[in-house]
């Protein structure tokens, strides 16, 4: 892995290890991020099947969420293969550029989306 995946990893598992009742977990050989043990929120992605890009996805409301974020932003978000159908979208990481409190914003939704009533309680954000 590249140090400026490394960096991102670094700060994604940041944003979602800061979200109440979070754990890292590994799935297919990426970091998952969980919520109540086995909620997944958020998954880092690097070079995924050999695309070279640096994601963080997460989930969405749906298909038409995923169309407006994906039509206002297509440099930014982008459908992450078998995931896709399921509601989630991938944000780019790559790049001094990255927006992290965006990032952070959809990872809080994410987190909200996954997360049990006790927890979205408890107050997330």
């Amino acid at each position: 892995m590249t140090q400026d995946a490394e960096t991102a990893l670094a700060r994604l598992r940041d944003l979602c290890l800061a979200m109440p009742g979070t754990a890292e977990r590994v799935s297919h050989r990426a970091p998952v991020f969980v919520v109540a043990e086995d909620k997944m929120f958020a998954y880092f992605w690097h070079d995924h099947h050999g695309d070279g890009e640096t994601v963080a996805v997460v989930r969405t409301t749906g298909a038409e969420e995923q169309r407006m974020l994906i039509d206002s932003e297509p440099e930014l978000y982008s459908l992450p293969g078998e995931l896709a159908a399921f509601g989630w979208i991938a944000i780019r990481l790559s790049g001094a550029a990255t927006d992290w409190d965006r990032v952070g914003d959809r990872v809080a939704v994410s987190w909200e989306l996954a997360a049990p009533r006790d927890l979205l309680e408890a107050g997330g954000r």
